[in-house]
């Protein structure tokens, strides 16, 4: 995996972030989501590094990054905050405007960074998610139980801390294989890798963290934001599976593309025939379209 590609961990303000890189052209920086780690890219950051400089980073508190102290606000855990790391390793690595593309909780960290940080994001890619404000507030009880990391990660410690130490192995299995497309095998090097991070009990208490904040702050953000009528003003790109929940639960709003357009001014998108995790499911078709995406002009 990642053959040709250079790996680093680049310090930020109160931490470190882990990043493979590779290829030439304008950069182009992917963000993982919960439960997997920058491992996620292995097939689709190759194709895109024939045409764009990849960077590939694991969020901070998930895979190789670090997994700095939080309080009882869960401030080190926002996507504000998490957003301000990636922008601090993209200079580092000299790139002061650049493309983002984020599945699931990356895709939080992409939007905040578009809405954040305007003069630094070119273009965002967001991979089946919309805004968390939006999400809590259409939640219900298939909301509960189809994306229960939600409600069950943001509970107080130690009890997910624990959940998650202790049945590691269980979690991936469950997610890969309920979240994903039922004809896709995904390989058991990278379930146990995924599963590795969530054993550690440092990360294990970071992603929790990184699901209260996503409870609480990241909520009031994405609230401010509407209410002072803060759109992101870079073209965004809108990718969900077209077997999940997504192309379901918000037909009445016009589905994704509709719930996106409040938040954006410049918006396309599409549906992929594939589970939750289509950029593993289809590389190919998920490398095509963001590669497109960001080469348009």
């Amino acid at each position: 995996m990642f053959d040709g590609f250079d790996s680093a961990e680049i310090r930020t303000r109160d931490t470190s972030i882990f990043v493979r890189r590779s290829g030439s052209g304008p950069p182009l920086l992917l963000l993982h989501g919960f439960p997997q780690t920058h491992l996620m890219w292995r097939e689709v950051a190759p194709v895109l590094a024939r045409h764009f400089t990849v960077v590939c980073a694991d969020l901070r508190g998930y895979g190789r990054s670090g997994c700095p102290a939080s309080g009882p606000d869960h401030a080190s855990y926002s996507k504000r905050t998490m957003a301000r790391d990636m922008i601090a390793v993209m200079e580092t690595l000299g790139f002061r405007k650049f493309f983002v593309a984020g599945h699931d909780r990356g895709g939080r960290v992409a939007y905040r960074m578009a809405l954040d940080h305007p003069d630094h994001i070119v273009k965002a890619a967001v991979l089946d998610v919309i805004p968390t404000s939006e999400a809590w507030h259409r939640a219900d009880a298939d909301f509960t139980l189809g994306f229960w990391p939600w409600s069950l990660l943001a509970q107080s410690e130690p009890l997910p801390e624990q959940i998650l130490t202790s049945a590691a192995a269980a979690i991936i299995d469950n997610a890969l294989d309920n979240w994903g497309s039922a004809s896709t095998t995904f390989p058991s090097d990278i379930r146990s890798a995924y599963a590795d991070v969530l054993r550690d009990p440092d990360h294990a208490h970071a992603i929790c963290e990184e699901y209260r904040a996503a409870a609480t702050l990241d909520r009031d953000h994405d609230e401010g934001d509407r209410k002072v009528g803060r759109r992101i003003v870079c073209p965004v790109l809108v990718l969900w599976s077209g077997k999940g929940p997504l192309d379901s639960w918000y037909k009445e709003d016009g589905g994704p593309i509709g719930i996106w357009r409040k938040w954006a001014v410049n918006i396309q998108g599409e549906a992929l025939a594939g589970g939750h995790f289509f950029p593993e499911e289809l590389p190919d078709q998920t490398a095509g379209l963001l590669s497109r995406f960001f080469t348009d002009t």
